[in-house]
């Protein structure tokens, strides 16, 4: 191991707090089978599905996971041989081309399943006791991946329409499958109005004692922000549907540039799962079609979608250090000065009374339900139930080091939007107020919506 390699190691480690062994076991484990959930009912034919360009083969998907853990937790960490002396030249996202996914000789369906099982047989097998810094680390660097490719083999789904998956007790952490609404209540209505959030120098981005972090948030940084106001909650469907109605799409004046040049290419002239029909709209969930429910946030609208709803509506995308100050601030004058809250309602991991996390809903809800959630200013649902775009370029924050997976941010800065606080997909043990998620501003099939400011 080179001195800069050394260096980059020991700058991640100060993120990891040491988790016992048994608990590393409990997520790897979990985490697995809720890979495994997701994919369990497709045929071998929509294992593969049609050849896209913004979504991977759920096969090669699969091996790809297990492979990642293979290479942090038992190549890195224990310097061990690899399972598959062909995994570098299948799985490696960062070598093998997008397009090429769907022409590997990947392994069949049931070899995959094994190689899978074989990593998480071995990762389990030498975690005992305490964890230390460095065993803790990457451990849950392939959890967290894992939890990412989770998500994003949920909305390769909905494009695919492939049906909705039925997740059962043990692949959804013990919550309630899909469409079963269990005790959370789906609806709660609109929530309109802004609050205010008075300006002052705000820290942006995990402080070190933060339990886990990313290089892409390290470390939390003065920023001065300005007094604003921002929404109580995200754009809802009815909200922009009017928007698509009042000839959103067709009016110049509310696009950018790049905006336009996205319009003119795709033609596109309303959300892209939406359908007009007499007197309304549809939208397609999955592989169903149904009537667009107005007081949820609009979902799969991409940058150029928020940016030029905010212009028609004479309103603006949140910067990063807004949104994160609105959902992070606390005002309680007993907590310690400066204290920033780790979730919009406190310190305390989300609950199903806090935040549609964990696909436990079944899908979105109202915007104005769970107030429990809400942060110390008043704006609800920041965290889960849909990703929403802020105005910043993804960029690295002052004093950035790269951490040992050098692939996950790095590459990205300059071409990518942010995005902030999870989906009803999302997992509940990955997402925090300080979490920085960034797709190209074109992508609309993430989960993504937005709520705004002025």
């Amino acid at each position: 191991m080179t001195e800069d390699s050394i260096f980059l190691q020991t700058h991640a480690m100060a993120t990891a707090k040491p988790v016992s062994a048994n608990r590393l076991q409990e997520m790897l484990t979990e985490a697995r089978a809720r890979t495994l959930g997701l994919v369990a009912d497709l045929s071998d034919h929509q294992m593969m599905g049609p050849q896209l360009s913004i979504v991977n083969p759920p096969l090669w998907e699969i091996g790809h996971v297990a492979w990642f853990q293979e290479k942090w937790a038992l190549r890195h960490l224990r310097g061990l041989a690899p399972i598959r002396p062909d995994g570098d030249s299948l799985y490696d996202s960062a070598a093998v081309p997008h397009d090429d996914r769907w022409q590997l000789p990947l392994p069949s369906r049931e070899e995959t399943l094994a190689y899978m099982d074989e990593v998480l047989i071995r990762c389990r097998a030498r975690l005992s006791g305490a964890a230390g810094p460095e065993e803790t680390y990457f451990h849950l660097l392939p959890i967290y991946h894992e939890y990412m490719h989770a998500e994003a083999i949920g909305y390769t789904r909905q494009t695919l329409s492939y049906t909705q998956p039925q997740l059962n007790d043990s692949s959804s952490g013990g919550t309630p499958s899909p469409g079963a609404e269990g005790d959370v209540d789906v609806g709660g209505g609109p929530l309109t109005g802004d609050v205010e959030v008075p300006g002052g120098v705000y820290m942006l981005g995990a402080a070190p004692e933060a339990p886990f972090a990313f290089d892409n948030e390290k470390w939390a940084h003065p920023v001065d922000v300005q007094t604003f106001r921002i929404a109580r909650a995200p754009v809802t469907n009815g909200e922009f549907a009017e928007f698509v109605e009042a000839g959103g799409y067709r009016n110049e004046r509310w696009w950018d540039e790049r905006g336009l040049e996205w319009l003119r290419q795709t033609g596109a002239q309303h959300p892209v799962y939406w359908e007009p029909v007499m007197g309304g709209w549809l939208q397609r969930v999955f592989d169903k079609r149904v009537p667009l429910p107005e007081h949820l946030p609009v979902i799969h609208v991409n940058w150029f979608e928020a940016k030029a709803y905010c212009g028609w509506a004479g309103r603006r995308l949140p910067t990063e250090a807004e949104w994160e100050m609105a959902a992070s601030t606390e005002l309680d004058a007993g907590r310690a000065e400066g204290h920033r809250r780790t979730f919009p309602w406190g310190d305390e991991p989300p609950t199903e009374q806090t935040a549609n996390l964990d696909w436990r809903a079944g899908g979105l809800l109202e915007v104005g339900a769970l107030p429990d959630g809400d942060s110390a200013y008043g704006c609800r649902q920041m965290i889960g139930n849909v990703w929403e775009w802020v105005e910043d370029d993804f960029g690295p924050y002052p004093g950035f080091v790269v951490d040992p997976y050098k692939e996950y941010s790095a590459p990205w800065f300059g071409n990518h939007k942010v995005l902030r606080g999870g989906c009803w997909t999302t997992r509940s043990q990955l997402i925090r107020n300080t979490w920085r998620n960034f797709y190209t501003p074109d992508r609309r099939d993430v989960w993504s919506g937005f709520r705004t400011a002025r």
